[in-house]
């Protein structure tokens, strides 16, 4: 990893944290009112959603440049989405066993390699939820995809090109899939991936 620049150093004072009621909470989320003060000194009530698991996100890619998305209906924007595979993992669960398991699940690929190559905040100002983004190359079937019993799911494989551009063009939404597919384009533009790989990549 590279060292971090002078100018990402935080400005400032934190904000000071001060009395936390849960006002929800199930197997997945939980839902706090929080007292604190900002940076500023200003009073502020805050809520935050907690999530109780890690996502994690995987971009899986053939040998020649293409890249498997996974599409299904999400309930909370009532719309259809394609997406790499992602799922959620238990904390305390090394992420990269997660990252197996989701792949194999919603798409029955197996991957005889496997690289970190993003970790994210989404929406780091209501949620305290982490991702792990991970690369799987050397891709071979192992099994028939087979969802949890609330997903419906249909699994393409299109040239990582038309997945960039549908992105890019906001026909694929999903904020994991879009920095994921930037991540992937950046190590194949700046030679972190095979030359062969690469080139069937960029196109």
């Amino acid at each position: 990893m590279s060292q971090k620049p002078d100018w990402l150093a935080p400005h400032g004072r934190p904000w000071t944290r001060g009395e936390v009621r849960c006002v929800y909470d199930n197997p997945w989320i939980r839902v706090t009112e929080e007292t604190a003060l900002a940076p500023t000194g200003q009073p502020a009530l805050y809520g935050v959603v907690s999530f109780k698991n890690r996502a994690l996100a995987v971009l899986p890619l053939h040998d020649d440049g293409s890249v498997v998305l996974v599409g299904q209906q999400r309930l909370p924007l009532g719309d259809y989405s394609w997406e790499i595979p992602e799922g959620g993992g238990p904390m305390a669960e090394d992420p990269l066993d997660g990252a197996k398991r989701e792949l194999l699940e919603e798409t029955g690929l197996a991957a005889s390699e496997w690289r970190e190559v993003l970790r994210m905040q989404l929406s780091n100002s209501v949620t305290d939820e982490v991702a792990v983004g991970f690369l799987a190359l050397g891709l071979a079937q192992a099994a028939e995809p087979e969802g949890d019993g609330t997903e419906d799911l249909a699994v393409v494989r299109v040239p990582f090109r038309e997945a960039l551009d549908a992105a890019m063009a906001g026909h694929i939404q999903d904020s994991l899939t879009v920095a994921m597919l930037l991540r992937g384009y950046h190590m194949a533009r700046e030679g972190l991936l095979p030359d062969a790989l690469a080139r069937g990549m960029i196109g």
